[in-house]
Formats: C-alpha cells, sequence, structure tokens
C-alpha cells in the first residue's frame, strides 16, 4: 500500500466525521453567511480542532470568501482546504546531521511510547541508519522488558541497566557505545512523568548534560509522543511537556483508531511544535513521517472527491 493510500486509512474516522460534517453543512446552507461560519467553527471544535485554532480557520475562511466572492460550496471547501494546508505547512525532518545524533522520547504512560519507539528504529534502520536504543525510562515496570522486544523486532541494539537504576547513566553508556560502534542514531526512552515537573525537568537536564559532555555538538531531538485518540488532552499535555522539556518535535500515534484526528491541526498552529511522525497502524512500519502535503489530501479525500484519491500514491 502506498503512503497516501496508508494515511488515507489511517484517517478514515477523522475524515468520517470532521469532513462528513463539512460537507452535510455546505450542502445545507444556499449561501455563505456569518450563520454558516458559526455552524462550521462549532463542528470543527467538535472534531478535535480546538477552539482557537478552529476560531482562526473561519476567520481566514472569511477573508478568502469575501476577497474571491466565494459561493459555490465546492470553491468554499477548496478554500477550507487550502486554509489548513497554509496551518500546517512547515514540516521539518528529524535532525540526524551528526553522527550520532540523539534522539530522547518522552510520553506518559498508555501512549505507546515504547511501541513507537521501536517503529522509529525499524523506519531509521530501514533507511539505512545504524540506530542503538537506549533504555533509559528505569522506572516504570516491565519499561525494559518491552524495548528489548521492540529492539529485536526492529534488528536493533539495545543499551540497558537493571530496573531503578539512574537514566542518566544509561544514556552515559548508550552514547559511548553509538560512538564507539559507529551508529548514526541513539534513541533514548526517557521517563515521561508529568505529576512533577521539576522532577521532569531535572531528570532530562541531567540527561541533557551527559549528552553534551559525551557527544559535544551532536544533533539532538526531544520528541513528544501523543495519543490522537485523547483529543484535546493531546493539545494540553503538549502544552505542559513543552514548557517542561524544550521539545522540538511530536509523534501522534493512534490516528487510525479515533475520529480526533483534527487535533494535529491545532497542535501545529497553537503551539508551532513540528509534527514529525505519525502512527497510522498496528504494524511495524506503520509510523510514518508526517507530509503535510499528504496529510490534508488525505482528510479532504473520499468525501465529494472520491475518485481523485483513488489516482494519487508516492
Amino acid at each position: 500500500m502506498g503512503f497516501f493510500n496508508k494515511i488515507a486509512e489511517g484517517l478514515k474516522k477523522t475524515r468520517d466525521s470532521m469532513m462528513g460534517k463539512v460537507d452535510a453543512l455546505l450542502n445545507s446552507f444556499t449561501k455563505i453567511d456569518e450563520d454558516f461560519f458559526e455552524e462550521l467553527e462549532e463542528n470543527l471544535i467538535m472534531a478535535d480542532v480546538g477552539a482557537v485554532t478552529s476560531a482562526r480557520i473561519c476567520d481566514e475562511l472569511r477573508k478568502k470568501v469575501k476577497e474571491k466572492g466565494l459561493r459555490d460550496a465546492h470553491e468554499v471547501k477548496e478554500a477550507l482546504k487550502e486554509t489548513v494546508a497554509q496551518m500546517l505547512e512547515g514540516d521539518q525532518e528529524l535532525n540526524l546531521s551528526t553522527k550520532p545524533a540523539i534522539v530522547l522520547v518522552i510520553g506518559v504512560n498508555g501512549v505507546g511510547k515504547t511501541t513507537t519507539i521501536g517503529k522509529l528504529a525499524y523506519d531509521l534502520r530501514k533507511d539505512g541508519k545504524k540506530v542503538l536504543l537506549a533504555a533509559a525510562d528505569t522506572f516504570r515496570a516491565a519499561a525494559i522488558d518491552q524495548l528489548q522486544i521492540w529492539a529485536d523486532r526492529a534488528q536493533v541494539e539495545l543499551v540497558k541497566h537493571e530496573e531503578g537504576s539512574d537514566p542518566a547513566a544509561v544514556v552515559f553508556d548508550a552514547v559511548n557505545a553509538g560512538k564507539a560502534r559507529g551508529c548514526d542514531v541513539v534513541i533514548c526512552d526517557t521517563a515521561g512523568r508529568l505529576h512533577n515537573k521539576k522532577n521532569l525537568m531535572d531528570e532530562l537536564s541531567k540527561i541533557a548534560r551527559v549528552i553534551e559532555r559525551e557527544a559535544p555538538g551532536c544533533a539532538k531531538e526531544t520528541l513528544l509522543v501523543l495519543d490522537a485518540t485523547t483529543g484535546q488532552n493531546a493539545l494540553n499535555q503538549a502544552k505542559l511537556f513543552q514548557e517542561a522539556a524544550g521539545l522540538t518535535g511530536i509523534i501522534l500515534t493512534k490516528l487510525d483508531g479515533t475520529a480526533r484526528g483534527g487535533v494535529v491541526i491545532g497542535i501545529k498552529e497553537e503551539l508551532n511544535i513540528p509534527i514529525k511522525y505519525i502512527g497510522v497502524g498496528e504494524q511495524i512500519d506503520d509510523l510514518k513521517p508526517f507530509r503535510s502535503k499528504e496529510f490534508v489530501e488525505a482528510l479532504f479525500a473520499g468525501t465529494d472527491k472520491e475518485q481523485d484519491a483513488d489516482g494519487e500514491d508516492e
């Protein structure tokens, strides 16, 4: 299955919910007036786009409708698509410009953090990178064993200590192993506890100092894994982690299991944190680099233009 079709399939629930309501709204209004925009804003909020972002989308759409004199439902929908695309543009790939590059992955329990790390390692290895995993989430029961299973599946090596060990010590060993073995990327599974932001900040600061000392000037990413099924809660988590950890990107998982995929737009627009990867299925190859153009095409496909989607693939 090609990239576009995979994303389109993964976004089916979101597309059916969000764009189904938009199509019904466009078909029910004979003119594009303020009542239309109020209902559109409400529908976008219900699709977990978020109140702030929904209002911005409608403001931009009002301008386009007025400037271009749009009246046709299809034209208005295309203007909406253009607005969403503009909000999501500015894709950023992982910064892997040094050898090794260090990727710290954080996220609260239950979001699929360990699974995501395994899938990310697989994707990078498939791309020709030599990857090493570090089991630096040493406090969650069975986290180390879980990561070992995923390291085996992705066919990459793992550095681990005993449960309860100092996470910074694991990262120390992993960074030095990564240098010694000629690894391109070291991915560190770090704790994502948020009940005490100070503890999280202290732990990540200690890890950052170890990395800077052992691999000065290395490219470093701090990625937050979010569960798309939690909708606006994912956006709130992102705000808190951004304050605590200084995120460089987000991985949004479980898009295939939710109608709340509109949260992607809210996260990018409100927080201006790049979405680096999205998860659209259970298989090891179902973590995909986020490409805004394909995401928007998939989100708007299959409603009133089913035939157009069939021909698009990469």
